[in-house]
């Protein structure tokens, strides 16, 4: 089992990690949500649980839980910009369909 980050994703992490002044890393996560069933969550970690699976990657360390690592097994978390837009796009093996609109996912 592995999460792993472009360095773009890593770079872009570690600069809101300098920027904030605390931390441990960044938390990966799915909760339901959307038309297709499951929506990404991503938040600041300061904490680490006793049940949480930690990936570190270029430096960066990415906090799952176990119920949500069954969906992001092999995911690689990336940052990208186009055009206007700019965020993290998450490359995840194990989406069979999502939303039109890329906001949800399902397994």
């Amino acid at each position: 089992m592995a999460i792993t980050l472009t360095e773009a994703a890593a770079s872009r992490v570690q600069n809101f990690l300098d920027s904030r002044g605390k931390g441990v890393g960044v938390r990966l996560g799915v909760k339901t949500s959307g038309c297709s069933g499951l929506a990404y969550v991503l938040e600041f970690v300061d904490d680490v649980d006793d049940d949480d699976q930690v990936f570190e990657d270029r430096g960066v360390k990415v906090v799952i839980d176990k119920k949500s690592l069954v969906y992001l097994d092999g995911t690689e978390l990336d940052y990208g910009k186009e055009g206007l837009n700019e965020g993290f796009k998450f490359n995840n093996p194990n989406v069979k369909d999502q939303c039109g609109c890329g906001e949800s996912f399902k397994i």
